[in-house]
């Protein structure tokens, strides 16, 4: 069944080459289709992941032992070679022969016949070489951390301006491997301890987080919707940072509350949870097929001060005004690359356009806050130009707001000097997303 694994793994990986498709969604869609046992899963899945996460290295070696051009390569044969090379340099448990011969054999399985042989070639030579190949650091540092981290240089170049080397080196080493699994306690209807119990009752296991009460750390749930605990509405799936960012907004029972770019409903349902359920909750989106996501979780926790608005936030005018207002804006996804390896290698992640969409949605959304209410804006990016920068700009032409300094959470660090009302979120330090929050009040 391995070689059935390495041929489920090509299959996804080629739907997230030519589709543009999400890593976790491809996946997920792949393995649930699949006979294979939970052991084959897990390995195809390092795979997987893996080829995604070192392409641009994996790539630099295919091109150091190939006498034809990585970029002339069929996109078929050239997943089969890097899923080769990976398993020659990272899967010690795999042995060479295996790694070259298994690669060999999924040529011939896909009717590759004629490239079986200079996959093996390449592969043998890299196999003989038994080393992998990086750079030259001296001739240019971000060509080396591009190549050794597998990150594009436009992004390794934005993060050493913003953030400095040691910033950035501890991103970069964060990329790769899976994040955290985070649960976030319904406290409408369980406890932490309580939810604890019946989870590792039932094999997983679970650590509380060292950040947040109500935040636990699973592994080895399995498929997390197939627990019976998930199904009865104990818990949602959220990363630490989105619930940080929830609990800064602070709201309380009996409030109206504005999330505006809310799908696929998150942190609308945390914030509903701190609100012990009562009080008023309008969640919008541009979409109502993502909204629909958004009254199906807030169903299944039993949440029912939620309701749903489609509209564009950047330019709606009709909302209620509210205690409190969460622009969450959509952004690059630079914090979430290592949930979505694949974004870092998208064409166009909007990192120069997207500031003034961003902007556009903070200042119009800002008119729903009510005076002494709180307004939040923030994002799972890590790029200046869509977090400080347009925080700041909105305090410098909104005169009727003020900062609000954050107090942090329990064992949060900060990385950068910043404004007291602003937090960069930086996964190397926090074992978060990378994330930002900034937070105002009306005056």
């Amino acid at each position: 069944m391995i070689q059935l694994s390495r041929q489920t793994a090509l299959q996804a990986l080629l739907r997230v080459e030519n589709d543009n498709s999400y890593s976790n969604i491809t996946l997920d869609s792949v393995l649930s289709k699949s006979n294979l046992s939970s052991a084959d899963k897990s390995f195809a899945t390092t795979i997987f992941y893996g080829v995604i996460e070192k392409k641009l290295l994996i790539d630099y070696n295919i091109a150091a032992f190939s006498k034809i051009p990585v970029n002339k390569l069929d996109t078929k044969i050239l997943t089969i070679l890097r899923m080769g090379m990976y398993q020659l340099f990272f899967m010690d448990k795999v042995p060479v022969s295996a790694a070259v011969n298994e690669s060999v054999k999924l040529c011939k399985a896909n009717k590759l016949y004629s490239a079986s042989s200079y996959v093996n070639a390449v592969l043998r030579s890299a196999a003989a070489n038994n080393q992998i190949k990086y750079p030259d650091k001296k001739k240019g540092k971000n060509k080396y951390l591009s190549i050794k981290y597998s990150c594009p240089e436009d992004i390794i170049k934005l993060w050493r301006q913003s953030y400095g080397d040691e910033i950035t080196e501890g991103i970069l080493q964060s990329l790769d491997g899976r994040p955290p699994l985070t649960a976030r306690v319904n406290t409408t209807k369980t406890t932490a301890e309580k939810l604890k119990q019946s989870l590792s009752e039932s094999g997983i296991t679970v650590k509380n987080s060292e950040i947040l009460e109500n935040a636990l750390l699973l592994e080895n749930t399995g498929a997390v919707e197939k627990l019976q605990e998930y199904t009865d509405g104990l818990f949602h799936i959220q990363d630490t940072a989105s619930q940080i960012c929830c609990e800064l907004l602070n709201p309380l029972e009996n409030q109206t509350v504005l999330d505006v770019c809310s799908a696929p409903g998150g942190k609308t349902f945390t914030i509903a949870e701190l609100m012990k359920n009562k009080g008023k909750i309008i969640a919008c989106d541009l979409y109502q097929s993502r909204l629909n996501l958004v009254n199906d979780g807030a169903k299944r926790l039993s949440l029912d001060i939620i309701s749903t608005n489609a509209c564009n936030a950047a330019e709606v005018k009709d909302l209620p005004m509210a205690d409190r207002v969460l622009c969450d804006v959509l952004c690059s996804g630079l914090g979430i690359i290592r949930r979505k390896p694949e974004l870092r290698y998208k064409k166009e992640l909007g990192i120069d356009t997207l500031p003034d969409l961003q902007y556009l949605i903070l200042c119009n959304c800002s008119a729903f806050v009510k005076k002494g209410g709180i307004l939040v804006y923030s994002t799972c990016t890590l790029n200046p130009s869509e977090n400080n920068l347009n925080a700041e700009k909105f305090l410098a032409e909104h005169s009727d707001f003020e900062p609000v300094e954050i107090n942090l959470p329990k064992n949060i660090r900060r990385g950068i000097d910043e404004k007291p009302n602003e937090l960069t979120l930086f996964p190397h330090i926090n074992n978060t997303d990378g994330f930002f929050i900034s937070v105002f009040r009306k005056r």
